[in-house]
């Protein structure tokens, strides 16, 4: 019964992403000197850490519970949820919880913990922050997600120690992918747009700090442990950050 529900759910997730809107493209390498980077910023879901725990979570786990809090099929659940989500797309409500909590009537903190053992570190992350440390770049986690998501996360996977700054985007005042966000970080970090690196996993983010002027940037195409690699169309995509530690 278990592994039934679990493989429906895995579907789930996959045709949720088949259905997504980013076009997948042939990978085209990064292609930078470590010499022109003073500053690496990295996002955190998809980028840092498997996004398979998200999408798991708002596609599989919350309907679940939202058609029980309603009695509805979990199908209806999920139309009504991904309205929902879409109405919200790109701004600061889509990824604060305590909106969704009060919007929703469930308590999302205590259901994301109930299924932490699913977040986990992508690969040759550690290795990749090492690098960075031993490069003597300033490094930055730059996420869109809430408070309260970041610190489940970082308690569960202890990467916040390895950075200068961690910023949520509700401490900037917008989402990554709205345009006032990257004048608005440069205030509270002091970058140099030409001299920083930003890794993500998400094209939108990608293009609107292409056009604040960011030099270096990275698409993370294996996001999920259970999605293929999906190469950007307009950026150099990496599967792995080893990768970029060939660079050196």
């Amino acid at each position: 019964m278990a592994e039934t529900r679990w493989a429906e759910a895995m579907q789930d997730i996959k045709e949720y992403a088949e259905n997504a809107e980013q076009l997948c493209g042939e990978k085209r390498g990064p292609d930078f000197s470590w010499d022109d980077v003073e500053t690496v910023m990295l996002d955190m879901d998809g980028t840092l850490l498997d996004k398979h725990f998200d999408d798991y979570f708002w596609e599989v786990y919350l309907p679940e519970h939202y058609s029980l809090l309603h009695n509805i099929s979990t199908e209806e659940a999920s139309r009504e949820l991904r309205a929902r989500y879409q109405a919200v797309e790109n701004s600061l409500q889509w990824a604060d919880l305590e909106y969704w909590s009060h919007t929703l009537g469930l308590d999302l903190p205590e259901l994301k913990l109930r299924i932490n053992h699913l977040i986990g570190v992508h690969p040759y992350v550690i290795e990749f922050l090492e690098f960075c440390l031993k490069k003597r770049k300033k490094l930055y986690l730059v996420t869109n997600a809430h408070s309260k998501a970041l610190s489940i996360k970082l308690e569960k996977t202890a990467i916040g120690a390895w950075f200068d700054r961690v910023i949520c985007a509700e401490d900037v005042g917008f989402a990554k992918e709205e345009p006032m966000f990257w004048p608005r970080l440069q205030e509270m970090l002091g970058f140099v747009p030409e001299k920083t690196l930003l890794a993500d996993d998400t094209e939108k983010v990608l293009r609107v700090a292409d056009t604040f002027g960011l030099r270096h940037l990275i698409h993370i195409a294996r996001s999920s442990s259970q999605r293929p690699a999906c190469y950007s169309t307009s950026y150099p995509s990496i599967d792995y950050f080893k990768e970029l530690i060939r660079y050196a």
